[in-house]
């Protein structure tokens, strides 16, 4: 086996997915910060879920907010919804695991917040339901999916953004997701603060 040439590969397929993704995927990001500016000049906060990958990819968001991206600012309100280990055992215990973001949106959602929801396929049934509540509290939702949006992708609203990377490699569709936050990130910077 070539390792090298392995690597390479990975290295050509990211590279060239997040080109050929870039025209497709700019204008709902640019919505989607605005969409999350306007939220959070308001008072309101955006609150973040996903599992495994997709669960490190919303600290990771959540965290760059609330400290900083690469602009000195004041905290921004965010929060993971995958952090509090009690919080996530005693819903999936006491309930089901399905509810373990849903029951989270319900109590800690208000009007006129932002649920950012990250599923590789669309079809993580926690996220679905973080979806629906964060619907139900009068939120709105940032999808970050990948393959066709899966079961998010007919659940979201008019008003919701949908992000979806068109491949169907986790892998390849996780670093363009991470590449889609820093954008986010920055474009919410960009917002509040203006360019240098």
């Amino acid at each position: 086996m070539d390792l090298i040439s392995r690597i390479n590969g990975h290295f050509t397929d990211s590279a060239h997915l997040k080109l050929e993704a870039m025209d497709q995927l700019a204008a709902p990001i640019a919505r989607a910060s605005e969409l999350m500016v306007h939220c959070l000049i308001n008072d309101g906060k955006v609150l973040s879920c996903g599992n495994g990958g997709s669960a490190a990819d919303s600290q990771h968001f959540a965290a760059e907010l609330l400290n900083r991206f690469e602009m000195e600012r004041p905290g921004l309100a965010a929060m993971a919804l995958t952090t509090d280990s009690s919080t996530l055992t005693s819903i999936a215990n006491d309930y089901d695991f399905v509810e373990v973001f849903s029951k989270q949106v319900r109590a800690l959602g208000h009007p006129g917040d932002v649920l950012l929801a990250i599923s590789t396929s669309g079809n993580s049934r926690n996220v679905i339901e973080a979806v629906r509540a964060a619907q139900e509290r009068e939120m709105k939702v940032v999808a970050l999916t990948g393959r066709s949006g899966g079961q998010m992708a007919g659940v979201l609203a008019d008003e919701d953004v949908h992000i979806c990377v068109p491949h169907k490699n986790t892998a390849r569709i996780q670093e363009v997701h991470l590449l889609t936050l820093h954008c986010l990130c920055d474009a919410i910077d960009c917002l509040l603060l203006g360019t240098e």
